[in-house]
């Protein structure tokens, strides 16, 4: 057995994995201040819970945007694991996927590991042009060919951003809920137009960024190109949009797997 460990800003989603099969998965709140510790106490449950031997557990590879938890993870491992486990605690960065990936940027460091590891992912379920969305804390377009090279994309910020910002820096605009649609895009309510201009604004924009991206990319006529989408708010804004050809939750845990069996385990 093995796990991965996705480090986001707002969410960890780690998997426990045999082989290519997903054991289990946990979805936690990141917080920058966890120490070692307190990672062991929190996830060590969970795998009790499970009832999942951590003494089975041969390899750990962790991809991760908050250097501060990366730290305490990698203490973490450590220290309530084997000793002999060091071997094989895989830390995601450019050079560690060179063999998986071609990074077709000026400085291929900058990368968020995320990024790259969705990229793989997205390759390896079909290797064809495509671009993958993941709804997090920000919104990412990542641009991966048919042979595996990362193009690059676009940031931008995430709903529960801007949520936050209109609430935080209006006056009278409230916090308000965006799992349920507005009956129409002309809101009658407050709440009906915020709720409209997220979720059909959200919508229109990935339309209209996945139409200019696709004509960047220039795939040929008939050739296979999709939108695959991930993340905490995919399936929140797929259905706004026209342009998103699947929804994968899991999509993140997947590349780490993969990553894992490609460079320890092959």
């Amino acid at each position: 057995m093995y796990l991965v460990v996705d480090i986001g800003n707002s969410h960890t989603v780690t998997g426990m994995y045999d082989g290519e099969r997903l054991l289990d998965q946990w979805r936690l709140k990141s917080d920058a201040k966890s120490t070692a510790d307190e990672l062991a106490i929190r996830y060590h449950s969970l795998f009790s819970m499970a009832g999942i031997d951590k003494g089975k557990i041969r390899g750990i590879v962790i991809a991760s945007v908050v250097p501060t938890l990366e730290t305490a993870w990698l203490a973490d491992c450590r220290r309530h694991f084997a000793t002999e486990l060091e071997r094989d605690i895989v830390v995601v960065s450019y050079d560690r996927l060179k063999s998986l990936i071609k990074v077709a940027l000026d400085n291929p460091q900058e990368v968020g590991a995320d990024r790259l590891v969705n990229a793989i992912a997205a390759h390896h379920l079909k290797p064809c042009k495509q671009i993958v969305i993941d709804f997090g804390t920000a919104i990412t377009f990542d641009c991966v060919t048919e042979t595996c090279t990362y193009l690059g994309g676009t940031i931008l910020p995430g709903i529960a951003i801007s949520l936050e910002a209109l609430a935080s820096r209006t006056a009278k605009l409230p916090h308000i809920d965006v799992s349920e649609a507005p009956p129409r895009i002309i809101g009658k309510s407050t709440v009906q137009a915020m709720k409209s201009g997220i979720l059909y604004g959200y919508g229109a924009m990935i339309d209209g960024l996945v139409g200019g991206i696709k004509k960047e990319m220039a795939p040929a006529v008939g050739e296979d190109f999709r939108v695959v989408a991930t993340g905490g708010m995919a399936t929140l804004i797929a259905p706004f949009s026209s342009s998103i050809d699947l929804i994968d939750p899991m999509l993140t845990l997947t590349g780490l797997s993969v990553i894992y069996r490609k460079t320890v385990l092959s």
